[in-house]
């Protein structure tokens, strides 16, 4: 089982130890005074050195399989959002705190995927289900409203631009979409909950609306895009 996968897994289980508080994000370590070493997560396992990995059921499949295709590219996501978020405290533009819920939540979504639902039991169903109320889509939508009214509206094409943490936050953005890709496919098998390709698509929409609030914050200038003659032969 790779390390991502076996991180994933334990977090249904981490949740309900005394060890962490549980806020609506997700993980928050507010004690790490871990009294039990053999909970230790050991970073190498050589289980994988034969090209293959293990989902949350215990089944392997090789490291190329399109589950963990879609895992990595989550993972890839989330190591981008660290970056927005250490460029977006610098700026002080208060992104923060939704940004750090949404990597929780990019980790809630890499256990449902993690968890085959045709195959996994009735337990692990449940401790992986992921937004089944439509929740977390709705609280993105306020986010992007909340954040598109101080903006001006929108009349051309944006390229991605504004600086650091606007910029780092497109890149966050096209990730997110790719990220979308690898989990349609996963959803129309019925190995994936929808409510995840779901959030996916509204977390791009979020990312490119706090893309352009990041640069309206800071003052800098948002790259228009516009249409260049050909040259004259």
């Amino acid at each position: 089982m790779s390390l991502l996968t076996r991180r994933l897994a334990l977090l249904p289980h981490i949740v309900r130890t005394r060890f962490f508080a549980v806020p609506s994000c997700g993980l928050h370590i507010t004690a790490p005074q871990m009294a039990d070493e053999t909970r230790r997560i050991k970073i190498y396992t050589k289980t994988g050195d034969k090209g293959t990995s293990a989902l949350f059921t215990g089944e392997r499949r090789a490291k190329d399989d399109q589950v963990f295709e879609a895992l990595g590219t989550t993972d890839e996501l989330s190591s981008l959002l660290g970056l927005a978020i250490e460029y977006s405290e610098e700026a002080g533009n208060g992104l923060n705190e939704k940004l750090q819920k949404v990597q929780c939540l990019l980790q809630d979504i890499g256990s449902n995927v993690a968890t085959p639902r045709a195959k996994a039991s009735e337990v692990r169903l449940a401790r992986t289900q992921f937004d089944p109320d439509g929740f977390l889509v709705q609280e993105l939508e306020s986010w992007i409203d909340e954040l598109d009214e101080s903006l001006p509206p929108l009349r051309n094409f944006i390229l991605p631009s504004g600086g650091r943490s606007a910029s780092t936050l497109h890149v966050a953005r096209s990730v997110c979409r790719r990220a979308e890709r690898r989990v349609v496919p996963i959803v129309q098998d019925g190995l994936a909950d929808e409510s995840t390709q779901k959030y996916l698509n509204r977390l791009s929409d979020f990312l490119f609306t706090a893309a352009r609030y990041a640069a309206k914050h800071e003052g800098k200038q948002e790259t228009i895009y516009r249409k260049f003659a050909k040259d004259k032969q």
